[in-house]
Formats: C-alpha cells, sequence, structure tokens
C-alpha cells in the first residue's frame, strides 16, 4: 500500500530497516562497521535519529568494506541494493565517491531529466557508506594526498548532470570550470581508478592516522586515531544496537565540537530530502 508522508517518520523508519541490515550481514560475517555523522551524533544524544535528521551514514575501514562489499549483494533483502559509484561510471555519469544502501521501494524527487540523466538509481532513500582509509602523518604527505582526491573530485564533477557554480567564489569557480571541463574528456570508469589508486597510495600499515577518503572535498578535513575505529562497541539505537567506534567521543568533537549542544531551532531542518518522499513498501 503506497503511503506518502511530508515528515520524517517514514524516512527513519526505511532508514532503521537498512541500518539493521547492514548490522546483520556484518554481525554474520564478524565485519565492522561504525556509526558515523549525525548517525553517531544521533545515538549518543538523542538514542537513535536526530528527530530533524533525514538520512544515515555508516563508516567501514577500506578492509572492512571490501569484506561487506563481497556478501551485500547476496545478502541483502529484496528492495534494498548495494549502490556503488561504478553502477553509475558504467553509464560515464557521477554523483559522488560514496557507496550506499538503497531503500528501493522509496522515491525521493519528482520524476525529471536529472533522476534520467541518473537513471533513476539516485531517486530513493539510502545509507552512505563511507570508507577510512589510512592517511601519513606527515603534514605535507597528507597535504598532498587529500589534493589528489579535491582534483580528481573536480575531475569527476565534469561527469554531473549540472553545475552550480552559484555557490563558489570567483577563484572556486575558475577551478571547477577547467577541472570539470577536462575531466568531461576522460571516460568515468577511469577517474574511478584514479580515485581508487589515490585512497589506497598510502596504505602501508605504518600510519596512526586515517581520513575519510570518499568524503566530498569539503569534508576531507576530518581525521581520525587509527586506534579509534580499530575496535567498535555497541551503542543503543531506536530499538536495537549497533556499532559505534571505541572512542566514539574523540571522533564526535573532531566533527561537531561541542556536540552534546543542539543547534539553534531555526537550524533544526531536514538537509537531503524536500517533503516529496513516497515510500511502497
Amino acid at each position: 500500500m503506497e503511503e506518502k508522508d511530508y515528515g520524517l517518520a517514514q524516512v527513519h523508519r526505511a532508514s532503521l530497516s537498512i541500518l539493521k541490515e547492514i548490522d546483520r550481514i556484518c554481525r554474520k560475517y564478524r565485519i565492522h562497521y561504525r556509526m558515523d555523522s549525525g548517525t553517531l551524533l544521533g545515538a549518543v544524544r538523542h538514542g537513535g535519529f536526530i528527530p530533524w535528521d533525514d538520512d544515515a551514514d555508516v563508516a567501514f575501514t577500506r578492509d572492512d568494506y571490501e569484506a561487506f562489499a563481497k556478501v551485500a549483494r547476496k545478502e541483502l533483502p529484496k528492495g534494498m541494493r548495494l549502490l556503488e559509484p561504478e553502477d553509475l561510471g558504467s553509464r560515464n555519469t557521477f554523483f559522488d565517491f560514496t557507496p550506499r544502501i538503497v531503500y528501493l521501494n522509496s522515491q525521493t524527487h519528482a520524476d525529471s531529466e536529472e533522476m534520467q540523466f541518473y537513471d533513476g538509481k539516485l531517486n530513493h532513500l539510502w545509507v552512505d557508506l563511507f570508507i577510512l582509509d589510512e592517511l601519513p602523518e606527515n603534514r605535507w604527505a597528507a597535504g598532498w594526498t587529500k589534493l589528489l582526491h579535491v582534483l580528481i573530485y573536480g575531475l569527476a564533477m565534469g561527469h554531473r548532470w549540472r553545475l552550480d557554480y552559484g555557490k563558489y567564489g570567483p577563484a572556486g569557480r575558475l577551478a571547477v570550470r577547467i577541472l570539470a571541463g577536462a575531466g568531461k574528456r576522460i571516460p568515468m570508469k577511469t577517474i574511478l581508478k584514479l580515485q581508487r589508486r589515490a585512497a589506497l597510495r598510502d596504505r602501508k600499515g605504518k600510519s596512526r592516522l586515517m581520513y575519510y577518503s570518499n568524503y566530498q572535498p569539503d569534508y576531507l578535513y576530518v581525521t581520525v586515531e587509527k586506534a579509534w575505529s580499530d575496535e567498535t562497541v555497541d551503542l543503543p539505537f531506536e530499538d536495537t544496537v549497533l556499532m559505534a567506534p571505541k572512542n566514539w567521543d574523540e571522533v564526535l568533537k573532531i566533527v561537531y565540537g561541542d556536540y552534546m549542544t543542539p543547534p539553534p531551532e531555526e537550524k533544526r531542518t531536514p538537509t537531503h530530502t524536500d517533503g516529496w518522499i513516497t515510500i511502497t513498501g
């Protein structure tokens, strides 16, 4: 039976069902994941979803993600699927470098040319899967690694549906135009290989630092201690328990600062959905 909901109850219900499936699969195969970003903050501050949040995020170390990806497609139930950047890259289109578990029985936007450009694959609710890779301790080496990601992301933007240059300053607009223009001439499959190579270039096992190699460029500042994510703990989340980094307090302080203080009421608004949500199962 089709339901339309202009609040967040349906979003939270669908997102929780995905999170539970990720948790089930990971426990079955002894894989570790970690609640991340607003989902981790919600677990600590609210015991579940942040009331005004409209998405969910988890993170894996590189080895954990690769183990998860090997079994997810066969383990996920009907109505959910693992969507990787390669699934869009095969059509020479780009949205971002983040894999996600998609809730197929949902629609988040009215049909449009943009949704058709992405073959309808992005017109669903989803849970983002972020990947933690090793980062050099040397500041200059770390800066070079992150710069590579920024440049590669700029190339990939040449395969986006449309670019909004209005959100950049003059220098940013020029940089995006140059990179996206060059990237448009490079097959997306090649750019995906470049991104993976950049993410794995420091995989030597000697650094104590990790970073989210498939974040968007403006979030690449987040660097965490490897020890914080090597072990996980269970935290209550809604009516279940989910995995979190053992040192979740340190992670949240880096991302949010004083994370126990909610934002002003006028900023407690959804950021990913616009109220147009249809869920059919």
